[in-house]
């Protein structure tokens, strides 16, 4: 798959939705929020939409409505529309004044099929209908108080949040966590004593909650969409048990089964339980500064991908405390910043030591550029140092403005070298390694007694190790 295309699925949804915003109230909900933040950042959905930054609001039943001056509104949704996101719509267009409303939903029709319990085979004849769609404007034209107003709902994958060339997010689904061992025992309880489970590698399908099938199906039609857009026939490879489910679904998926049949391109997708490999999201052997600064830095409300960054230090507010919400963050997205992103991608691909180098080189030549009195420093990169330079910018609006993406990546990494957990991160790293030549010795020592055993009595070779081997490290 080329990443040119990933990001290209990402940014073509959001032309989409972008079309239909002009001169409209535009809700969000945090999913839809996170991939426009990566894709194509909040400053261009305002430039299309025309109208003020409280134009742009959140998804929940307590959102403010539109008011008299505010005929249009646009729901950019990455949910199923059923229950309590149906309800919230209803609120909100109950207390509003809108005569025309969109409803952008990131779940194809053929999900919300399921969801309402049509059968295989009558959602196969409705192929090119959208019931399900159709009765919902029908139901919005209602709740607005006049059916001759318009209303007009539509399926647009925003399944991405493209972080980078070949790195992306899928933020609807944070919540999707593997099975654990001790799921067995909640599966079972609504299952039979004659089909009950034995363990996590008999689970199918057939033993996963209804809500949880429907969460996979969500996934399974956003990735059939990629794959649409991809031109691909996949071919899914899985390790771990909700993964093989996810694999199996989208090997079976009906639309996909359809799009497999003229597709020219061919692509492998593996699925990997993320809880088989723990150690790898959790310890501190990665020498990246990236991994460094989203383990330190307090996560952005309302994202599951990107931090806060404190920029106070760049503006006349006193760093205080009290003052540390009056400025808004900065943030690791610079989607339309281009020697930000630049710089970004590089920091994604590089080792801590060369990294910290890469900020310093990008922080001089922007003021060069920028004819600011730079002081040249060779040698060890220090956060301090980094600093300096940074101040630069500060009473210079033009340049601030030019190299705003570029001065958030800098500030991260200030606070993140400067950051007390980052001192720690090398006790850590050097217990685990500690560990880890432990747990070699004994690994090596085990060997060393089979092979001992097979020496001294090679009649009883077929037992020994099975003992040896089966005590726990």
């Amino acid at each position: 798959m080329s990443s040119a295309g990933v990001l290209s699925f990402a940014q073509q949804g959001w032309e989409q939705v972008l079309a239909k915003v002009k001169w409209s109230v535009v809700y969000l909900d945090a999913a839809c929020a996170e991939s426009l933040h990566w894709s194509c950042g909040s400053s261009r959905l305002l430039e299309a939409v025309k109208g003020p930054a409280c134009n742009l609001r959140e998804f929940e039943p307590q959102a403010i409505g539109g008011g008299a001056q505010q005929p249009r509104a646009v729901f950019v949704l990455s949910c199923l529309l059923k229950g309590r996101t149906v309800d919230t719509l209803q609120d909100i267009i109950r207390r509003s004044h809108f005569q025309y409303c969109v409803v952008v939903t990131a779940v194809s029709h053929a999900v919300h099929l399921t969801a309402n319990h049509v059968p295989a085979a009558a959602a196969a004849e409705l192929e090119g209908q959208q019931p399900v769609f159709e009765q919902l404007e029908e139901k919005l034209c209602e709740w607005m108080g006049n059916v001759n107003y318009t209303a007009e709902v539509l399926h647009v994958p925003l399944l991405l949040a493209p972080a980078a060339p070949h790195l992306a997010f899928t933020p609807a689904f944070a919540t999707l966590f593997p099975l654990l061992p001790r799921d067995v025992h909640l599966l079972n309880s609504a299952r039979p004593d004659k089909r009950r489970l034995i363990n996590l590698s008999e689970v199918d399908a057939t033993s996963l909650t209804p809500e949880l099938l429907l969460h996979i199906r969500c996934l399974v039609s956003g990735l059939s969409s990629l794959c649409e857009h991809l031109g691909v026939r996949e071919e899914c490879f899985a390790v771990g048990a909700l993964s093989r489910v996810i694999a199996t679904d989208l090997a079976n998926y009906a639309p996909a089964k359809n799009r497999r049949k003229t597709a020219t391109g061919r692509a492998s997708v593996v699925f990997v339980d993320r809880t088989l490999d723990l150690t790898g999201a959790v310890g501190h052997h990665g020498d990246n500064l990236i991994e460094k600064i989203i383990s330190v830095l307090p996560q952005l409300p309302g994202h599951t991908s990107d931090v806060m960054v404190n920029m106070v230090e760049l503006t006349a507010v006193q760093t205080m405390e009290e003052n540390q919400n009056v400025i808004a963050p900065g943030c690791l997205a610079q989607s339309n910043d281009t020697s930000g992103k630049a710089l970004w991608e590089a920091l994604l691909n590089t080792k801590h030591k060369e990294a910290v180098m890469e900020v310093r080189r990008h922080l001089v030549e922007a003021a060069s550029r920028e004819n600011l009195p730079i002081r040249m420093s060779m040698g060890r990169v220090t956060p301090g140092q980094l600093m300096s330079y940074i101040q630069l910018f500060k009473n210079n609006l033009k340049a601030l403005t030019n190299h705003c993406g570029l001065l958030q990546l800098g500030m991260a990494t200030v606070q993140t070298l400067k950051h007390p957990q980052t001192a720690k991160w090398d006790n850590f790293l050097a217990f685990e390694r500690l560990l880890l030549q432990r747990v070699s010795g004994l690994l090596e020592l085990k060997l060393y007694m089979v092979c001992w055993c097979w020496e001294s009595n090679p009649s009883h070779a077929k037992e020994q190790p099975v003992l040896l081997t089966s005590e726990p490290l």
